[in-house]
Order: structure tokens, then sequence, then C-alpha cells
């Protein structure tokens, strides 16, 4: 097992280039499922949820390869239905081959989903739009059992805005019978990159990008070659980084759209961001003024940047407010947060931070992938030195995350370690 031990007191200084979106990554690779053949997928981050999405497609014959950050998949032979639980325990992402199993071959068994442990996040959804467009399932010793024989169009309601359930559904939809149409539909730049790539390989989507989407469901697609969008969630840790650190740092190859609410926030705590094309550059050399915060889906201020945040208006001086209406037990990095010095308080789903406080460098350890962020921004700026245990949460993310702090002037080391 590894942990990171990182020295505190720098100041972030320099360019790094964000890496593809973890999260539209496995969006997008179930959809071989949909149809048989060779795939690639450009800008692929070389992380541990990509490899454990390879691993899962493996168990039912299919072949992966992964050469830096070059995603080939052949699709064309497919021995097993079924998403065992020793590959589905370890991320949540892996309920998305339901959809496209059930459409393409009209069965499959998949294990209720795992991931990283902050709050329930049901599958009702998921379950009642694919049973609405025709398929017959049941959940039997931990599996999702699914059959049908046939999809039909429909018009579906997501009673919350769900992005997981939104791929899910509309990888099944392109191949139903007839038109479906689906309202309340997640807005994510992964799920809109889903959508394009569907289009692509022949698919007949309407609406995308909006929250009404209309698809003619077709016969067949076609294998493609598509590149992953980039990590919205990676960049904004790099900006929060900066901002926390008083740094200067120019960040390439982003979308500086998908980060319209974490870059209108970290202007209005003091940072200067310019943006130009697919670069920002942020710069920060005051203290930054507290600002308040409450997650909504996109386009609102994002979840998985929540936890960042918290660490960010440690340094701010003056009381803020951090607020999760998306996952509200998504707390669990404050505990080891108040070993570094943190002066925070929990009250259900918010977070009452008292800023400006000194923060020491001491020993903590990660409860979830975001969380592991968190704690590095914060042992930054702690004075002293850090450990932080579990990063193989970070791993399921991240790609190379320390080496790119060290290119920024970070003092942040990778040892293997006993400690658990």
């Amino acid at each position: 097992m590894d942990k990171f031990i990182v020295e505190g007191g720098v100041r972030l200084s320099g360019a790094v280039r964000i890496s593809g979106a973890k999260n539209a990554a496995l969006a997008i690779i179930p959809a071989v499922l949909l149809q048989p053949g060779v795939y690639r997928f450009h800008n692929t981050p070389n992380i541990r949820d990509i490899w454990t999405i390879t691993r899962l497609l493996g168990a039912m014959g299919i072949h992966s390869e992964l050469n830096k950050n070059e995603l080939f998949i052949d699709s064309t032979n497919i021995n097993s239905y079924e998403a065992p639980y020793q590959h589905v325990k370890q991320m949540r992402a892996s309920i998305n081959v339901l959809g496209p199993l059930i459409a393409r071959y009209g069965r499959a068994r998949v294990s209720l989903p795992g991931g990283c442990a902050f709050g329930p996040r049901p599958v009702d959804l998921h379950l009642r739009g694919l049973e609405k467009l025709g398929a017959n399932i049941d959940i039997e010793n931990g599996y999702i059992n699914a059959h049908t024989e046939g999809l039909k169009g429909t018009r579906f309601h997501f009673d919350v805005s769900s992005v997981g359930a939104t791929e899910n559904v509309l990888s099944a939809a392109v191949l139903a019978k007839g038109s479906t149409i689906l309202t309340n539909a997640a807005l994510e730049p992964e799920v809109t990159a889903l959508a394009k790539l569907l289009v692509k390989m022949g698919a007949k989507i309407e609406g995308i990008g909006t929250t009404t989407l209309e698809i003619e469901g077709v016969d067949a697609l076609k294998s493609v070659e598509d590149d992953i969008i980039p990590d919205r969630i990676e960049a904004a840790t790099f900006l929060i980084g900066a901002a926390m650190t008083r740094g200067k740092v120019q960040l390439d190859g982003v979308n500086p759209y998908h980060l319209t609410a974490v870059i209108a926030k970290l202007e209005e705590s003091g940072c200067t961001l310019d943006v130009t094309g697919n670069t920002i550059m942020i710069e920060m050399n005051d203290a930054p003024q507290p600002v308040d915060i409450t997650t909504a889906p996109y386009p609102g201020f994002p979840t998985d940047a929540q936890a960042q945040w918290v660490a960010y208006m440690m340094t701010a001086p003056g009381a803020s407010r951090v607020t999760d209406m998306i996952y509200p037990t998504r707390f669990h990095h404050v505990p080891e947060l108040h070993r570094l010095g943190a002066k925070v308080d929990v009250h259900e789903n918010t977070a009452l931070i008292q800023g400006g406080h000194p923060l020491s460098g001491a020993t903590v350890m990660s409860s979830d992938l975001r969380a592991s962020a968190s704690l590095i921004l914060a042992a930054l700026v702690a004075e002293g030195r850090s450990e932080i245990l579990r990063v193989y949460h970070l791993d399921r993310g991240y790609e190379a995350l320390e080496d790119k702090l060290r290119n920024l002037g970070a003092s942040i080391t990778r040892v293997k370690t006993d400690e658990y």
C-alpha cells in the first residue's frame, strides 16, 4: 500500500496539462457493448477506475489495451453477460454496463454497485427507466437480473437529475424500437459526451445538452474512435490548489465552459483568472475572501469539488459555509482535516468553517477519492510534514497527481507503507 509524504509551505507555480475525464470515460466505455467491433479512445486517463472497467469487460470476454493514454477495445467476441461482484464492488460506474447489455443482448446479470463510501446512492432510477423501456428486472442475492424480448420506445421522467441513470437509460434507448423521450435528464458534460459518442456510432438523439432527450431507436450502430473530454474535477482541484498556496498556475487542455461555477467562486474569493481557448491561468497573491458554496447538478458547483473547497476555505480568514445538496453525508474528510488544525463543524449537510487558523502537518487517512484530494491540498499549506494514508482512493481518479504537483514545485513523495 502507498502513502504520500508532503512538506507544506510551497507556492505552486508553472503549467499543468489536465488529463481526460474519469467520469466521461466510464460513461463512454460501456457503449462498446452496444455494437461488436474495434474502438479506440484517445486521451483516456491512466487511472485505477479505467483498469477496473477494462477488467470487468475482460470478464465478459472483451479484449482491452491501455497504452499510455490510448485505449483500444475489441468487443467483437463476448462470452458472458454478467458483471461480477469482484469488479463492480470497486466502482459504482460499473452499473453502466446494464443498459447496453440489455439493449444489445436482451439479458444481463450485474452486481449491485460499490464505489466511494459517502452515503446511499440508490439505483432505483436506473431500473425504473429500463423497466419502462421493456426490461424485466429482479434483484436476487445482490445481483440485478434483467431480460427482455425487445426494448420499446417510451416516455420517462427522472424524478431527480441523475447522471448515471441518464447514461444507462439513454444507452439502452438508442437500440429500442420506436421513439423515446427522457425528461429531467442530467446536463453534466459527461452525459453530453456519451450522447455525442452514441450519435457518432449512428444513434439518433435530439436535445443533447438539454434536460429533454429525444431518441429514435436504430437497428444497429458502428464502432468508432473518440476523444475523452478534459477532466473538469481534476482541473478544479488544481485551480483550488493554486489559490490555496497563493500560486500562479496555467492549466492546459481544459474546457473552461465546464468550470463556470468553480471559476466564478474563485473570482469571488479574490483570485485573478485569465481564460483563453483551452487554457486557464490563475493567480492568487492575498488571503482569500470567505465564500459560501452550495453544490448542485451541472451547471452548478460540483459535489466532486466540495471537499477541495472546504480545504480552501480553511485558509480564508472568517466564516464560510459549504452545503452539499447532492450527497448530504459527504463530509468524511472533515475529521481528518481536524487533525491538521481545521476549525470545521458539520451540521446535517453543511460544513461551517472558521478559516484563517494556522495548519500544522499530521498523519491523515483518506476515506474516498475527493476527500483524498482535499487532504493533499490542506497538507500543501500546512506547516511541516504530513502523511496521507490510503491514497489508493486517489489513484481511482487522478492520473500521476504527485508528479504533476512536483512539476509545480510541491514537495510530495509516494512511498510504500504497511500502515492502513
